[in-house]
This record gives C-alpha cells, structure tokens and sequence, in this order.
C-alpha cells in the first residue's frame, strides 16, 4: 500500500506536479483531453465537483473558472498549499475516507488515487467513497495509466533496454517495486479498470484513451527534444494540434483505447 510519507517525498523532493501538465507537449495534452472529457459528461455549472487526489488544482482552477463549485482533497500538504494559493477550496485527506457527507457532490473526479493506491481494495475503497459523495444520477469520473504505457514509451524514447526488466514487471504484474518514474504506481488493463468500476456499482460505464494513438507523438517529442529546439518538420502543424485531433478521432473507435498511453473510465452513480 502506498504511503502518505512515499507519496510527499515523491510529489515535494523529486516530482513538481504544479508545472507537469504545461511544461512538456504531453501534459499538455493530457490537460486539453482532460478538459475534453469532463466537459462532456459534467451538469452545467454552479454544479457541485469532488476534485479527489486533485493534486495542486489545475483541473479544479479551470473548474472553478468555469463556475463549478469545486471541492478538492489530496494527501500531500505541498499540493493543498498551492491549491489553496490559487484559491481552490481544498483539504488535505485520503480518498480512501472522504471528509464529505453522502451525495454531497453533482459529480466526482479521481485521478491520482488510481495509479498511487496499489492495493486493488484500496482502490475499491476510494471508488465507493467517490460514489458515496455522488448524486444519483452523477457521474464518477477517473484517470488510470495503461498497461503498456511504459513498453511504448521506453521503445519510443529508446531507453527499453536499461528498463527492460521493470517494464517486463510492469506487463505482467501492473507493478514495479523499482519503478523510478513514478512513486509506487499501479497500471491498468483497459479490462481491469471497467471491471473495476462496474464492480464498484457504477453503471453504463465507458473507458476512453485519455491521450489517445496521438499522446505517442508528444512521448517521442518530449523524450528527444526536451529544452531544445525543434527542427521546422515538428513545427508545423502544431504537434499538440496533431495530437490532440488524433486523440479526438481515435475516441469514436472504442477499439483504439487500448493504444492510449492514459485511460479516462466513467460511470453513473446508480
């Protein structure tokens, strides 16, 4: 099970999850995909939105720039200070016990307690508690990292060989007890995190590619010409542009979501 204390070293001494999602092409990405979704299946605002293990806010500013009523609770202290300093209304906690009453929320998104919690009735505990805080009716929305993420995106960065017995753990267990990349991180089949929300008791529950085929351009980009300058070929069109148009097309085909490096899973609360 995935500490408290593993957790704050990773996200305060190595990892900076403030700039992650504007700093590389990926991130970006992922935050323009993010925002895809949750538009789509989200009430109108001033809904109410659970932002668990919502980090240092980003998802919950552009929420709550968008006049939802957001709420976000996230078990690093370093995270809860800079949410709170963009003025997100934010707690530090566990997803595992929610401090909000029942149906309390229009909707709830839960991010990082899917890949941080290793156990998978931990993660069942958090996804009940998601549901708990939920009208009926509403939506629980989550982020999971697939799988195979880390086999492709060692390939693409040409790094598979110095990480292949990690990468090979990762395949088959969905774990890596010496992953450097991220702290004590599970990874999902596209089949075992529907399985975990049905089971959970969510209903019509639909899995997307978060990044999509196109998130492997912006892997291969990030990976060769980080802080560099791109050649003219990669300048235009805008990567992202690609990238993200790709994902859009890649999201009618329910078959492509096995390529996503990231995955999106949704259900209602019954």
């Amino acid at each position: 099970m995935t500490t408290h204390v593993e957790l704050e070293k990773h996200y305060t001494e190595r990892y900076d999850e403030a700039s992650r999602l504007g700093s590389t092409i990926k991130g970006r990405l992922e935050l323009a995909r993010v925002q895809d979704l949750l538009s789509r299946y989200l009430p109108p605002p001033p809904a109410a939105v659970a932002d668990i293990g919502g980090g240092p806010g980003v998802h919950a500013s552009w929420l709550r720039h968008r006049g939802y009523d957001v709420q976000l609770i996230d078990p690093v202290e370093r995270h809860i200070a800079q949410a709170t300093e963009i003025g997100i209304s934010a707690v530090q906690g566990d997803a595992r016990e929610l401090p909000w009453d029942d149906e309390e929320f229009d909707a709830a998104f839960v991010a990082g307690p899917m890949y941080h919690l290793r156990e998978a009735a931990d993660r069942r505990l958090a996804l009940l508690e998601a549901i708990r805080v939920t009208k009926l009716g509403g939506f629980v929305a989550v982020v999971a990292i697939n799988r195979a993420a880390n086999l492709i995106g060692s390939t693409l960065a040409n790094t598979l060989i110095e990480r292949e017995r990690v990468v090979s753990e990762i395949l088959r267990d969905g774990f890596s007890p010496d992953n450097d990349r991220m702290a004590q991180t599970t990874y999902h089949t596209v089949a075992q995190l529907r399985s975990e929300l049905m089971n959970a008791g969510l209903r019509g529950v639909t899995i997307h590619g978060l990044t999509g085929p196109g998130g492997w351009l912006t892997v291969m980009i990030d990976a060769h010409y980080r802080g560099r300058l791109l050649p003219d070929s990669l300048l235009e069109p805008d990567p992202l542009r690609t990238a993200l148009e790709c994902a859009r097309l890649a999201d009618r085909y329910p078959d492509m979501v096995q390529v996503s490096s990231l995955l999106f899973g949704v259900g209602q609360r019954a």
